[in-house]
């Protein structure tokens, strides 16, 4: 049984292994990574892990440009099977690029319903936070995402013309 847990040092193996299955240069969404981040050593995993815990404290400091956000990790026993963020409040320009909520499940575990599962849980903590409504971005070719989003009540706003791709934009109420 899948279960959402807040960042821990604990799923370090669990972790890389799903990193290695992403392969390299493709982005893994739902997790915060950033290009400097160092996740191989347990003192570099530690510290990217402090860094997320921080940034989901809403009352603690933020990084410049960016909003407090929730991390979740979705696991199954120890194994690692995606991430979801939940960003508090973003600013109007990193909005329309992130949206409020971005999820990645690792190719493995695709095609199990665990995307709609934890974006319904995240929903819940949206809701939790007062946010009326949030926004939700995929890839305009991304089919699977965009039945996710849908699945949970989200409401096609528009298609952009955006760098690198074209992106849909959804709207969920909570």
């Amino acid at each position: 049984m899948p279960e959402l847990v807040a960042p821990t040092v604990r799923l370090h193996a669990a972790w890389l292994d799903a990193h290695r299955e992403w392969g390299p240069g493709l982005h893994e969404d739902g997790f915060g990574l950033r290009p400097s981040d160092e996740v191989d050593s347990p003192d570099g995993f530690a510290a990217w892990v402090a860094r997320l815990v921080d940034q989901s404290d809403p009352t603690g400091p933020r990084d410049a440009g960016r909003s407090h956000c929730t991390y979740r990790w979705i696991v199954e026993g120890d194994r690692m099977l995606g991430g979801i963020a939940l960003r508090h409040a973003p600013d109007e320009s990193r909005l329309r690029v992130t949206g409020h909520i971005g999820y990645g499940i690792r190719p493995s575990a695709r095609r199990r319903g665990l995307a709609t599962w934890a974006l319904g849980r995240m929903l819940d903590e949206a809701r939790g936070l007062g946010l009326d409504r949030v926004l939700i971005i995929c890839e305009a070719d991304n089919i699977a995402s965009a039945k996710t989003i849908e699945r949970c009540g989200g409401v096609l706003e528009d298609v952009r013309n955006t760098e690198p791709r074209a992106t849909r934009r959804y709207w969920i109420s909570t």
